[in-house]
């Protein structure tokens, strides 16, 4: 059972606190400990060795730095832009974090820009419960490559569309338009609909190719870009507003964008944050309030309104500005995703669906996207 998350800020997090994500995670919560890392972010979910044991074997890791309004302490300096030169430059840096560690690390992790990438990337992980790879993780599992598929959250790099293509060619195959509002569209607590520059960004990017992440759009840029996007459509980390009452900013889906993402065959990628699970639930509070039954409700939510179990899946954000205190009790890293079966499974999701739910409904809309 593979699984698949649709969004990791991981170059974000190598840059601004350092973590090498070749590490396990009980070695970076050791490096960091008494630091400034778990105060500002929480502790490190994710490394290399748990996304073997916990077989995550790809991740959409995202191009993302904070709009310099947003910054929110001295330790971003030099991670935050007032520009879309400055994003840029913040941006091309982000690429070359991931081809480094790519570069340096190719036994564990692969970027994946085309189908033939990502079905390099299947066969070794299918494998592992055949002949396996020859190689084993520090946990005596076969042990295969991570596939990492580059997404761009909040698109302010982009100075005219027409440089799209260039993104395209350093391996960018997602793209979500905005974080907080900006020249595109309103986003996340900035409400607004597309701008005709936005319009122009999704022209261009319908015509090669890219996928559209409608994550942290304000509801009025995503209707219309409902109506008018021809290519792909995701959510790669959004949950459902009708579970959380007392939540009124747009950062969450209100049933007539999830009606309108179902519509068009995309698919929602649920943040197992406790924040965005439990009304009410703010960082701080005891983790232990929140178990992954919550992750379930929002999966089933979905899937009762789809009438299916193909237009769902994960999208954790983790190590994304909280750590394990504001994850579900069961979650100590990456790892624990699996636990989630279980508890489909007594849900009444046969194995296929679960299947689907945890990795394959991403893959399917890869095989969209890909060249």
């Amino acid at each position: 059972m593979l699984i698949v998350d649709a969004h990791q800020d991981l170059a974000w997090n190598m840059l601004s606190f350092g973590r090498d994500y070749t590490h396990s995670v009980a070695e970076t919560r050791r490096i960091e400990a008494g630091g400034l890392a778990p105060i500002v972010n929480g502790d490190a979910l994710l490394g290399w060795p748990e996304y073997q044991k916990g077989c995550v074997g790809l991740v959409f890791a995202s191009l993302f730095a904070t709009p310099v309004r947003h910054c929110v302490g001295s330790w971003e300096h030099g991670l935050c832009y007032a520009d879309s030169i400055q994003a840029a430059r913040l941006y091309r840096t982000q690429l070359d974090v991931y081809k480094r560690l790519i570069n340096d690390h190719p036994d564990m992790f692969a970027l994946v820009t085309t189908r033939s990438d990502l079905e390099r990337v299947l066969a070794v992980w299918r494998g592992r419960n055949g002949e396996g790879t020859g190689q084993e993780d520090a946990v005596g599992h076969s042990a295969s490559p991570v596939g990492l598929v580059v997404s761009m959250e909040g698109a302010e790099c982009v100075r005219d569309p027409g440089e799209l293509e260039a993104w395209w060619q350093h391996g960018v195959r997602l793209i979500g338009p905005a974080w907080s509002g900006n020249q595109f569209c309103g986003g996340t607590r900035e409400p607004g609909p597309l701008s005709p520059k936005g319009m122009a960004l999704l022209e261009h990017m319908g015509d090669l190719g890219f996928g559209l992440d409608l994550t942290h759009m304000d509801e009025q840029a995503v209707l219309q870009a409902l109506d008018i996007y021809p290519g792909a459509l995701l959510a790669s980390h959004s949950n459902a507003l009708a579970l959380l009452k007392d939540h009124s900013d747009n950062r969450h889906l209100s049933d007539r964008v999830i009606d309108g993402i179902l519509e068009r065959d995309g698919i929602i990628g649920i943040v197992p944050f406790n924040q965005f699970l439990k009304p009410g639930w703010r960082i701080g509070d005891r983790r232990e309030e929140v178990s992954l039954e919550w992750v379930v409700a929002q999966i089933d939510y979905i899937c009762q309104k789809a009438g299916d179990a193909r237009h769902v899946g994960l999208g954790t954000d983790f190590d994304g500005g909280f750590g394990w205190q504001s994850v579900p009790s069961e979650i100590n890293s990456i790892a624990d995703l699996s636990k989630l079966a279980p508890l489909l499974m007594e849900k009444g999701y046969p194995d296929e669906e679960i299947i689907s739910v945890l990795g394959e409904n991403w893959i399917g809309l890869l095989k969209r996207i890909l060249p």
